[in-house]
């Protein structure tokens, strides 16, 4: 398999933070409890024990992977980067908005030198890309990212169709900045597919409901362990029903089944490369030479708001490999030490907000902050 992945710089320092470690075990080590508490408190109904079971090995197997790597899960993600599998970007150091602290180009080259340092500590090497925060460029960007070393960026797609001159291949190649980084951009098609909460694949029927939660539906005393050290209610990540259908109030949701939403991950997956497959064709068509589909999202829809969003890369990666020719996964870096040349151009001012550019991020519910953001970026630059 081949994936790029960002890593923010305050990501790595938390999970290789002791204090955090030492909390985390903790935390698992309550969620093996409760799961072992439900398989025997939910002993005279089958379905309810079976997630109970699912539940318990799924901790289990957690505990397992977490101790195998010492409890370093960077040290772990760094093994597949050093066998090329896994391509890990840097992002801005504490995740400032780079094209409205342009006007501070000190505070812009600190937020990229030290994303850069605080990566080459933890992977040993300097990273090739960076994920700029919120998908953000302004021009002239480029070239501290040249300084910095950084191979190249992402935008989303409008930051590359409205480049100058249009790029001819639109967002289905990089094209080169001046300073030589590349930039890519987002594929709105592929994107669209699993992240929109309308057509994506998350919103299934079979999928696990990720607004109900044992943490808010269990009887006060038993679940008071188990929640927050005040006692206020909170999720504990052990959910008992699924999606069922929209428009359905939370109390009529079924019980979820592990079983069938899996299989429907792989139906998933097939659709998702079978689509891949159909648009590479008809891109190359085009185009004339092969196109590249980057297609990136959030990493916490994987797992977090959609529980099954692992399942369904597992079998995308392994359906890539076995069932289709048409195309090959990459990760940024190897497509750009395989195809060298692209077009020169200067990519458009945009994000990845509200819009696509900066409306979002500088408005009248937020305009209060950036006084005060000013006056730090200023003393800071001053110390």
């Amino acid at each position: 398999f081949k994936i790029t992945m960002s890593m923010t710089p305050p990501l790595v320092a938390m999970l290789r933070d002791p204090l955090l470690q030492d909390r985390f075990d903790n935390h698992l080590a309550k969620l093996e409890e409760l799961a072992d508490l439900e398989i025997e408190h939910n002993s005279g109904n089958g379905h309810l024990r079976y997630l109970g079971e699912h539940y318990a090995a799924h901790f289990s197997q957690v505990r397992n992977y977490w101790e195998k790597c010492d409890r370093d899960l960077v040290k772990a993600f760094k093994k597949f980067q050093d066998s090329n599998n896994l391509e890990i970007m840097t992002c801005g150091a504490t995740h400032g908005y780079l094209p409205l602290m342009k006007m501070y180009p000190e505070a812009v080259w600190a937020q990229i030198q030290v994303a850069c340092e605080s990566y080459e500590q933890n992977f040993g090497r300097r990273p090739k890309g960076i994920w700029l925060p919120e998908c953000a460029y302004y021009e002239g960007l480029e070239r501290m990212l040249a300084d910095a070393g950084l191979r190249y960026f992402l935008t989303d797609g409008h930051g590359i169709l409205y480049a100058r001159p249009r790029p001819r291949y639109g967002s289905y190649a990089p094209i080169f900045t001046e300073c030589g980084v590349a930039a890519f951009g987002r594929d709105h098609e592929s994107s669209q597919q699993v992240w929109s909460s309308e057509v994506g694949y998350p919103g299934a029927a079979e999928y696990r409901e990720f607004y109900k939660d044992l943490g808010w539906e269990a009887e006060y005393d038993y679940i008071k362990p188990y929640i927050m050290p005040n006692g206020q209610r909170k999720n504990t990540g052990i959910k008992y029903h699924k999606i069922t259908g929209r428009g359905l109030s939370l109390g009529d949701k079924q019980l979820y089944d592990p079983y069938w939403a899996r299989e429907k991950t792989a139906e998933h997956a097939s659709n998702f490369a079978f689509n891949r497959e159909r648009q590479v064709e008809h891109l190359h068509g085009i185009m004339q030479r092969p196109p590249i589909i980057v297609s990136p999202y959030d990493a916490e829809l994987f797992g977090h708001w959609w529980y099954e969003g692992p399942w369904f890369l597992d079998y995308l990666f392994r359906k890539s490999w076995y069932d289709q020719n048409t195309y090959e996964m990459t990760h940024l870096a190897d497509y750009l030490r395989g195809n060298p040349n692209q077009q020169v151009c200067r990519p458009s001012q945009s994000s990845w907000g509200f819009r696509g550019f900066h409306e979002y991020w500088l408005n009248d519910t937020n305009a209060w902050i950036y006084p005060h953001l000013h006056k730090a970026a200023e003393r800071m630059i001053e110390l």
